[in-house]
């Protein structure tokens, strides 16, 4: 069984590239070069530069004493909160503007729903000089604006999507038109494990920096390479992605994905993929996607902006038929729990992305001597006014 994209850019049964006409040029250019560009000295030279000076790479693998004795096993962190930007997304966008360069674009857009992926694009847009414009749910602009405010200090121009759902969903339809129209001099920054190929493939190898430094950073602190378990939430699955992908080949270890239950998996106010989704395509790939019997993506919800999307990467949906990976969903409300226990016993507020797969404590029971390392994807100063109004801070 391959977990690897195969070269028609599928996973199993999942992935492709379904696209209109007008865009067949640009994803065949990106597709014919990705390869190449990233396997050049010179690119892996500035590209991990970047990372050390720029990004702060390694982000630490942080021993969690006072979470691991509550739930009476060991838990390693992987910090990318603390990585520039406050999340994992910089590691894909640095990589793609690199990319960018290469060919030659002068204009960038991007979508983007918490805000951590527009904020990242309008980081390395300003670092390199490039225009940028990201495009953001109507919705998501008022309940991220610290982001907001951020990506405008860097320069970048926030467009609101204003139609559907006036999320992630709306916004990456609205990304997907502009480049259409500007074929020639744009790239687009895709932030999600998601897309036409070779978009999930060249997200997940950015982001295998995450699952490569926890291998020889466990190796120091535990004397083995491979944990027991690798866990992370998932949206369209980026961080997920790079938390896995050493691991996909290695049967030992075990794979959890976290999902967004929202209001409950029945509810009708959910996002949890794994259990509501049927094979369908979205944003240029065959995945897994929430929709009604006709067909029709139905809205997907959760308290968490980046974790708002009615499907999941091809890879994902991959690792779910397969049964590589085990999926859970986890509700508002004990994402917001878990959120506020990891301040409480580590002094760390995360991100309410990555409190989703803190809360798998309720739902997955750990032996003492198992070594779960959880993706902490992002930090919570985002998501501060979301945990002031559920907690009556």
């Amino acid at each position: 069984m391959s977990y690897q994209v195969n070269e028609n850019g599928y996973y199993g049964d999942f992935g492709g590239a379904y696209i209109p006409e007008m865009l067949y040029p640009n994803v065949e250019e990106l597709r014919l070069a990705y390869l190449n560009i990233m396997n050049e000295p010179s690119f892996k030279q500035e590209f991990d530069q970047l990372l050390k000076d720029y990004v702060g790479r390694p982000s630490p693998l942080y021993y969690a004493m006072r979470l691991s004795e509550k739930y009476n096993t060991k838990v390693y962190l992987k910090r990318e909160d603390l990585n520039h930007t406050g999340a994992h997304k910089v590691n894909n966008t640095i990589g793609q503007i690199l990319v960018a360069k290469k060919l030659g674009k002068n204009r960038i857009i991007a979508e983007t729903g918490a805000g951590q992926h527009g904020v990242a694009t309008a980081t390395v847009c300003a670092l390199m000089g490039i225009e940028c414009i990201v495009y953001m749910g109507e919705i998501d602009i008022k309940r991220q604006a610290p982001n907001v405010a951020r990506m405008k200090m860097l320069g970048a121009e926030v467009r609101p999507a204003k139609s559907g759902s006036k999320t992630l969903k709306d916004a990456t339809n609205e990304a997907i038109r502009d480049w259409i129209n500007n074929p020639v001099d744009t790239h687009y920054i895709i932030g999600s494990a998601i897309g036409p190929h070779p978009y999930p493939d060249m997200v997940t190898r950015f982001q295998s920096i995450i699952s490569e430094e926890i291998k020889w950073q466990l190796r120091e602190k535990e004397g083995r390479e491979n944990p027991d378990y690798v866990i992370a939430c998932i949206g369209g699955g980026s961080n997920a992605a790079g938390t896995y992908y050493h691991f996909l080949d290695e049967s030992t270890v075990g794979i959890i994905a976290v999902e967004a239950a929202g209001k409950g998996v029945n509810s009708g106010e959910s996002a949890a993929t794994s259990q509501l989704g049927k094979e369908g395509i979205i944003h240029g790939c065959k995945t897994l996607l929430m929709q009604t019997a006709d067909g029709q993506i139905t809205e997907p919800y959760s308290i968490s902006a980046g974790l708002d999307y009615p499907g999941v990467g091809p890879l994902h949906s991959h690792l779910y038929k397969t049964g590589r990976a085990e999926f859970f969903s986890v509700t508002d409300d004990d994402a917001m729990a878990a959120g506020l226990e990891l301040s409480q016993l580590e002094g760390i507020i995360p991100a309410i992305e990555s409190s989703h797969a803190l809360a798998i404590f309720n739902d997955k029971k750990f032996q003492p001597d198992d070594i779960v390392v959880i993706s902490l994807s992002g930090r919570g100063d985002k998501d501060l006014n979301t945990y002031i109004d559920y907690f009556k801070l």
